[in-house]
């Protein structure tokens, strides 16, 4: 029989009062105590060791090896009067961090002062104990790392103030003295930038970097605890520190053996139950079993929602679109994103659509996000104005994708919450949310389940990969470390996403967001700035479109890191007659091309011997040294998707890593949104009196929203606010203008069981 180990901790604390009632514990020791493992009864040594610094099979830099001996004759103990019941197990990173940080700021250990904690009997109460020492050491640790930052220089917990960093730094004056040309003609060089699994195979050897910089890297990422990090994100530990999250993306593709457990609950587990679901309504919809309010077969699928939740299964749909596989399964059916909340793109989206044949999927966490919102209504009007307002219109046609802590606000909504709510968690974020139900249910209604999975199937063998393959070998981690040389010191401001595939045309505008919006900050763990740089500006388009567009500047303007995808084979290849070079083969000549011509450049004298005059040499020189990577997959299906997905959401994961930032929250977006609040209050008001006059927050924002209240004031179409047929007039016009079949029948609105 197991017994629960809060139990024993607890009884472990009161018999340690009764042995010695005069022997108080120290918040250092409770460090130790990790609840999730099994108690082990051994005695505790009389002073606390310092960990040593990781071993790592992956040779060290002799530099760093040098810092680290010098530094290992200076180390000190930690006074420690931790009872004798401690836990086996190592401490999980964030303990790791903050002990470290208390010793390393005291001088090593020599005057850390703990304050003795005496327990009075009232806490030999089960439970009481543990949690009054849980807040006693939390209370401590915040306190003490206060009191350091107010009479110190906070700067100094900055990765930039490590041995590691300064290497880099100085090697930096290196490679600017080495241009890719060269490096290029280093055959043990190249030889050795390359990483590959599982069909994924990334060229690295056009980045400005040598063997020894990959050696400093993975000594950087052994500092930063890299590895124990991805850990922690893999097992569930609450990483996003601002809003006190777990981020388990990787837990919505993991193995229904799996397990996973956030706050008790094997999150693998509901993960699984939320697929089955899926799987059964979405073939339900597609054998034609569930069908609309007027009994007609669902063939239109509108999906709902912004930011993450649009561009990440738009990205997915584009490439299946074009898929053997996806075409098939699509036959008959048709799949559309709301995101915008400009009414025209609503017009653009359910013009020529029969509203008694289209489901409506929304998708918000919080079922509250404005856009989404207001979009959800406007379908939810569109459904009523040809069906009439019965409440089983929306109970038929409508279903959702949220949070369980949004389910009230989804029943009001009136939809089925019973059969037709899809639910995901708060430890998904929205630009982590593809593989969750945001992204299986519009993709599984149009496609089928099974092609989903193997979506997710490509993405978990990269989640594999990242969590197990050394430094040397892991595509995702030697990404996010290149990015992280890049940008904090080459300094690169900026870098895109080229993808030889058409049917990627909206992979940059995921990793868009992705990237920016989860690395978009400068605000460290530590309550600090960085004083580095922090976070790309991210953009792209497929080849060869962008080589008509902006690789002028790639190539002659200002360097930009370059990320290339091509396919060894095309999703539909084409050879013309008395043609032996296919379409595929012309792409991919560019693909490799492109590479090599940013990296080597041309110099002046191979210009001048093409015969160009001297006055226009200078117009003609490439100054090369511009720095890309190069993925190569065997051919753009759904599980290559996947596998591109997962790839750069851990590259974003491992650059947030390295620069001690929290890549999993986003307030950057909040203010914004609070002032659109206050701004449509102003504008209400406007728009109830005719002679109103905006006052906002200072005189230009007040002179321009009267100037667009004022000539727009003649045709806003709510100026009448009961006449419902102007509020939805483009829907009601254009069903009949685009379809050739005659439009329902028209509605009075009465419905038959009235509004909600």
């Amino acid at each position: 029989m197991r017994i629960h180990t809060d139990t024993i901790a607890v009884t472990a604390v009161v018999c340690s009062i009764i042995v010695a009632s005069t022997e108080a514990w120290s918040p250092a020791g409770l460090f130790r105590l990790d609840r999730r493992q099994h108690l082990i009864k051994h005695p505790l040594p009389t002073r606390l060791q310092m960990a040593p610094p990781r071993q790592s099979s992956a040779p060290r830099s002799a530099k760093v090896e040098e810092i680290e001996n010098r530094e290992s004759s200076h180390s000190t103990d930690i006074p420690s009067e931790a009872p004798s019941f401690v836990h086996e197990g190592e401490l999980n990173y964030a303990e790791e961090e903050l002990l470290s940080s208390l010793a390393a700021e005291e001088g090593g250990g020599k005057n850390l002062k703990v304050p003795q904690i005496h327990l009075p009997p009232r806490l030999s109460n089960p439970g009481v104990g543990w949690e009054h020492h849980h807040r006693a050491t939390t209370q401590f640790v915040h306190g003490h790392l206060s009191r350091m930052k107010a009479n110190g220089d906070p700067t100094k917990y900055l990765v930039s103030n490590t041995d590691e960093w300064k290497i880099l730094d100085e090697h930096k004056e290196e490679i600017d003295e080495i241009h890719l040309r060269d490096l290029l003609q280093d055959s043990e060089r190249s030889g050795a930038m390359y990483a590959e699994h599982d069909g994924v195979y990334l060229d690295f050897s056009r980045q400005r970097a040598t063997l020894e910089t990959l050696d400093l890297l993975e000594d950087l990422a052994e500092k930063q605890e890299l590895t124990q990090k991805i850990k922690a994100m893999m097992t569930g530990e609450k990483i996003n520190f601002t809003e006190k999250r777990a981020v388990l993306h990787t837990a919505l593709r993991a193995d229904r053996t799996e397990k996973v457990y956030v706050d008790g609950k094997n999150v693998v587990e509901e993960v699984h139950e939320v697929l089955d679901q899926i799987k059964t309504f979405t073939e339900g919809v597609r054998s034609g079993s569930i069908r609309g309010y007027t009994g007609k077969r669902l063939r239109n699928i509108i999906s709902v929602g912004i930011g993450g939740s649009y561009l990440g299964p738009e990205f997915l749909h584009e490439v299946l679109k074009t898929e053997p596989e996806g075409i098939n399964s699509a036959l008959g059916y048709d799949l559309r994103f709301l995101a915008n909340v400009d009414p025209v793109d609503v017009e653009r989206t359910c013009a020529d659509l029969d509203p008694e044949e289209t489901l409506i999927v929304i998708v918000s966490k919080t079922f509250t996000t404005a856009e989404t919102m207001l979009n959800a209504r406007t379908m939810r009007q569109w459904l009523w104005d040809f069906m009439g307002n019965d409440k089983e219109v929306v109970r038929k046609h409508i279903v959702a994708c949220a949070s369980t802590s949004a389910t009230e606000k989804v029943k009001d909504f009136g939809i089925d919450t019973d059969k037709y709510f899809f639910r995901f968690w708060d430890w998904v974020g929205g630009r982590y949310s593809v593989c969750s139900a945001a992204g299986a249910l519009p993709i599984s209604l149009l496609y089928g389940f099974n092609l989903f999975e193997k979506f997710l199937k490509g993405a978990q063998s990269i989640d594999k990969h990242f969590a197990t393959a050394p430094f040397r070998e892991n595509i995702p981690m030697i990404m996010g470390m290149l990015g992280v040389w890049n940008h904090s010191f080459l300094n690169y401001k900026t870098r895109t996403t080229l993808p030889y595939a058409e049917a990627l045309l909206k992979l940059p505008s995921h990793i868009q967001q992705l990237d920016m919006e989860s690395n978009g900050k400068t605000m460290t763990k530590f309550g600090v700035e960085a004083n580095y740089n922090v976070g790309e500006i991210d953009f792209g388009e497929p080849g060869t479109n962008g080589q008509h567009s902006f690789f002028q500047l790639l190539h002659m303007g200002q360097p930009v890191p370059c990320d290339f995808i091509g396919f060894c084979q095309s999703q539909h290849d084409l050879c013309l007659d008395g043609e032996s070079f296919s379409s595929h083969d012309e792409l991919m000549a560019n693909f490799f091309a492109q590479p090599d011509a940013l990296a080597n450049g041309k110099t002046a004298d191979e210009v001048r011997a093409e015969g160009i005059s001297e006055e226009d040499i200078p117009h003609r020189v490439f100054k090369g040294n511009r720095p890309s990577m190069s993925l190569l997959l065997p051919k753009l299906t759904a599980y290559a998707a996947g596998q591109l997905l997962a790839i750069y959401e851990h590259r974003t994961a491992v650059q947030g890593f390295i620069w001690d930032i929290n890549s999993f929250d986003q307030w950057g977006v909040e203010l914004g949104k609070k002032l659109a609040i206050d701004v449509k209050n102003h504008l209400q008001e406007a728009r109830n009196s005719d002679d109103h006059v905006i006052e906002a927050s200072n005189p230009a924002s007040s002179r321009i929203l009267n100037y667009y209240v004022d000539q727009s004031r003649d045709d806003h179409v709510c100026r009448d606010a009961n006449n419902a047929s102007s509020l939805t007039r483009v829907t009601r016009k254009t069903h009949a203008d685009h379809s050739r079949l005659p439009p329902p029948v028209q509605h009075d609105l009465a419905g038959k069981g009235g509004r909600l």
